[in-house]
């Protein structure tokens, strides 16, 4: 049952960056892993700016494709993004990032919890995900550079 938490501190605000991992359909520009991603529902829960997104993600390494589904609460007045698994390879899959001020930047905190299905899937793509999820902060990190500036630039 791996587990992965990070938290790390960048130079962009929390809005900034709930934003930027609230808009799920860029992710296979530059996600590790992340071919494609299609959003089959979005609906705003109500007037306290919550919304769910039900979208299908798929992982690629190689030869090697799976794609699973998963349902996103996108909570922007807590700055709390969580990913909740529905369907797809895994037996379970959550990941939860949540933004907080810190001075002129952000502390980001990333964590994911997941189990493969399958013990030979397991075994296959154990190691590249856990590789590939040490890899997601950087990433988001660096497409907040690219989309607004790096800091005292």
């Amino acid at each position: 049952m791996p587990v992965f938490k990070t938290e790390r501190r960048v130079g962009h605000r929390p809005e900034q960056m709930f934003d930027l991992v609230a808009d799920v359909d860029k992710y296979p520009l530059f996600v590790p892993l992340c071919e494609a991603l299609k959003v089959r529902r979005r609906v705003n829960a109500g007037d306290d700016g919550i919304e769910i997104l039900v979208a299908d993600m798929t992982v690629a390494y190689g030869p090697l494709r799976e794609t699973f589904t998963s349902r996103v609460t996108l909570d922007r007045p807590r700055l709390h993004i969580v990913a909740e698994y529905i369907d797809g390879p895994f037996s379970r899959l959550e990941n939860h990032w949540r933004f907080a001020a810190d001075g002129e930047g952000t502390r980001v905190s990333f964590s994911i919890d997941y189990e493969f299905r399958s013990r030979a899937l397991a075994l296959v793509m154990g190691a590249v995900f856990d590789a590939a999820f040490r890899r997601f902060a950087e990433a988001f990190e660096a497409r907040a550079d690219a989309v607004y500036g790096r800091p005292g630039a």
